[in-house]
């Protein structure tokens, strides 16, 4: 049984379709990224899995349910974390456990529960107002981990958080995965999707233009392949003057020792023989595959959607994780 699935979903806000017609499948078991530009339909799409909105036409199913109609059984084996979520400032961090233990019925441990998000123990009986952003976003996460959820539905999990944290919350999607959690995972930070999930869809003007493995994404695309080719000192000009000659290849540019082509998938063969032909000794050679981010630009065309400005996958936002 997949823990999402939607049929034919569209949602309209006056003469704006946010969504139109989409249909997915986030398997039982997955990380699933979910990704897309401003605009796509990201945020109306986990507002209709929460029944915080009401699509206009098609389904939503979450853990085999309704999501319309059995919003309440399915937030009990939820776990959310939104973007933008509010804590409450005169209430402790185990306060909020507790608040939403009692909803869901549960009986954490809060001291255990912190100290895996990596907040202190003192910080349990500290009001939420007090905690910078950083701790807010733990905070936010260790409440969706209350209950052992069926299903996580993470959006922008990283945001404020340090390298530390990024890194924490990374370990933690495994973790809950591994326990036998699904993780439905939508960040800008492109990176980390790549780090986690093992499958993802790009959503764009509210349609879904792929659904696949990254692997399978890359397969599909015709992103080409980036040759890093390590010569002799002071030969790398005259390579790149070589490979630039080949129609096969898009572009060379020149790091130290090092030449970057980029070229079609099956040509790595014919740029170092041209280079090897002008009379330039190959030192090593390495290929790399294209990026998610790469993919994600080659599905939504322009590139400007998440990732086209956003910070290295383990860089800390402004105001972040610093207490």
């Amino acid at each position: 049984m997949p823990a999402i699935e939607l049929d034919g979903l569209t949602k309209r806000f006056g003469d704006v379709a946010a969504l139109r017609g989409v249909d997915m499948t986030v398997e039982d078991g997955d990380v699933f990224g979910f990704l897309g530009p401003n605009g796509a339909g990201k945020t109306t799409t986990i507002d209709i899995l929460l029944d915080f909105v009401r699509p206009t036409a098609g389904s939503a199913e979450v853990l085999g349910m309704d999501a319309r109609e059995d919003s309440e059984a399915i937030r009990e084996r939820l776990g959310v974390l939104p973007d933008g979520y509010d804590l409450y400032d005169r209430l402790t961090g185990r306060q909020h456990l507790e608040f939403v233990a009692e909803a869901k019925r549960a009986d954490p441990d809060v001291e255990a529960l912190l100290d895996r998000v990596g907040l202190d123990p003192e910080d349990a009986d500290r009001k939420a107002g007090g905690y910078s952003r950083g701790m807010q976003q733990r905070l936010a996460l260790a409440m969706a981990l209350v209950g052992e959820p069926d299903l996580l539905i993470l959006d922008e999990p990283s945001s404020g958080l340090d390298p530390n944290g990024a890194r924490l919350m990374r370990r933690i999607v495994r973790e809950e995965n591994e326990r036998g959690a699904t993780v439905f995972f939508s960040s800008h930070i492109l990176g980390q999707v790549e780090a986690v999930c093992d499958r993802v869809a790009i959503l764009q003007d509210g349609e879904i233009v792929a659904e696949d493995s990254v692997e399978g994404l890359r397969a599909a695309t015709d992103t080409g392949t980036t040759l890093v080719v390590n010569v002799a000192p002071g030969e790398a000009e005259r390579a790149a003057d070589a490979a630039r000659k080949l129609d096969v290849v898009d572009g060379a540019t020149v790091e130290g020792d090092d030449l970057v082509v980029s070229c079609d998938g099956d040509a790595k063969m014919d740029v170092l023989t041209a280079i090897e032909d002008a009379g330039v000794d190959v030192e090593d050679f390495e290929t790399r595959e294209a990026s998610l981010e790469d993919l994600f630009a080659a599905y939504t065309e322009d590139g400007e959607g998440p990732g086209a400005d956003a910070e290295p996958a383990d860089a800390a936002p402004e105001g972040g994780d610093a207490r």
